[in-house]
């Protein structure tokens, strides 16, 4: 396939992160949407002439090896850095604490955006905070994850704020919702729920500490 990466100004990068395109046609391509033509082509075609977005972001170092980083419509953008938000659950998973997390976006006056972790801890981990000594421990996880993140990716991209919840909001596939997340925090309209599996998760990320 004709694949490549193109910047922001649609020039063909490497050693960078970037947009996946596809510059030829290839046999599994979508055609268009049911009903709906505008929607196909603002969502494939209307970004650069004559290319196909495929949605993601990745990058090529300098040995050609490909680095898939996640939706680019999910992309965390730092003070001009683009971060996919894998790359932060990455670091954060490996901690044995962890069970899974969710990197969001969240809004910051400077930045444009910082990085906002809502972690699921360990069954085993205390759960709720009902003593200064749970609470001694959740504070020690959570300075642990801000060093590991820092450690990987740099002080400029320490986490806004690491909370903990009992659950995150998925789809039926168990793909994480990011949005609501990211709409909760924000206390927007949270918008089409139907593919969500569980609404209760929604009152646990509300409730995160």
């Amino acid at each position: 396939m004709a694949t490549d990466i193109l910047n922001e100004n649609g020039e063909s990068i490497r050693e960078a992160v970037g947009e996946v395109v596809i510059r030829k046609p290839w046999i599994g391509m979508t055609r268009g949407f049911w009903k709906d033509p505008d929607r196909y082509l603002e969502s494939y075609w209307n970004r650069f002439p004559d290319v196909w977005v495929h949605g993601d972001f990745a990058a090529v170092d300098k040995d050609g090896c490909w680095f898939i980083l996640g939706r680019s419509d999910d992309t965390i953008k730092v003070a001009g850095k683009r971060l996919g938000p894998a790359e932060v659950e990455a670091i954060v998973n490996a901690h044995d604490a962890v069970i899974e997390s969710a990197a969001v976006g969240v809004p910051h006056p400077v930045k444009g955006q910082e990085v906002g972790l809502f972690v699921v801890p360990d069954d085993h981990f205390p759960w709720p905070v009902s003593s200064e000594n749970h609470a001694e421990s959740i504070n020690a996880l959570r300075a642990d994850l801000y060093e590991a993140v820092m450690a990987e990716l740099g002080k400029p991209l320490k986490p806004a704020f690491v909370r903990f919840t009992k659950a995150l909001p998925k789809t039926r596939n168990a793909k994480v919702m990011r949005r609501l997340i990211q709409a909760i925090y924000e206390d927007r309209d949270l918008g089409d729920i139907s593919s969500l599996e569980n609404p209760a998760t929604l009152e646990a990320i509300r409730d995160a500490i």
